[in-house]
């Protein structure tokens, strides 16, 4: 199994060979995500940046996303998850985006379990979202979410 800054070396390459650019809006992974791409020696040209927003407000002040569809769906939701990363994408002007949005625990959050998660990736012609249910404590579900979600990425840069 490749480690996370393995999994954002192959990411940052790829994008490197392709042209395109990446932005990322994470809560459950508080900036856990950002920090393994830019653990990475010239990211910086394929990297844009990054936005937590870990709390429903900043959600939806900073990103924008729609205080209705948190209220409807809750922020742990395949909804808010494709919001996240389309507004991200919008707003750094990237070619894709990547959001996490999920319960690290311990203990439940918005009646969903620890280790259930959403992510999401925008491009300019979809958001896709893809759930996850994660088991160990709270460090295991974020790092794993982190590397869940280069890991798909990086499928989805080599179609």
């Amino acid at each position: 199994m490749k480690t996370n800054i393995e999994l954002a070396t192959t990411v940052v390459n790829q994008l490197k060979k392709s042209g395109k650019t990446l932005a990322v809006a994470e809560s459950l992974t508080g900036g856990g995500l950002g920090a393994a791409i830019t653990e990475v020696a010239g990211s910086s040209e394929v990297f844009l940046g990054g936005i937590t927003t870990y709390s429903d407000l900043s959600k939806s002040k900073l990103l924008e996303v729609s205080k209705k569809l948190i209220t409807k769906h809750t922020a742990v939701s395949e909804e808010v998850a494709k919001e996240m990363a389309a507004n991200a994408r919008n707003l750094f002007k990237s070619d894709y985006a990547i959001s996490t949005t999920g319960v690290a625990g311990p203990g439940k959050a918005y009646g969903k379990t620890a280790g259930t998660v959403w992510m999401a990736i925008a491009s300019k012609k979809e958001v896709i979202a893809i759930e996850l249910s994660i088991s160990g404590d709270r460090a295991t579900v974020r790092n794993a979410t982190i590397e869940s979600a280069l890991a798909t990425f990086s499928r989805i840069l080599s179609l």
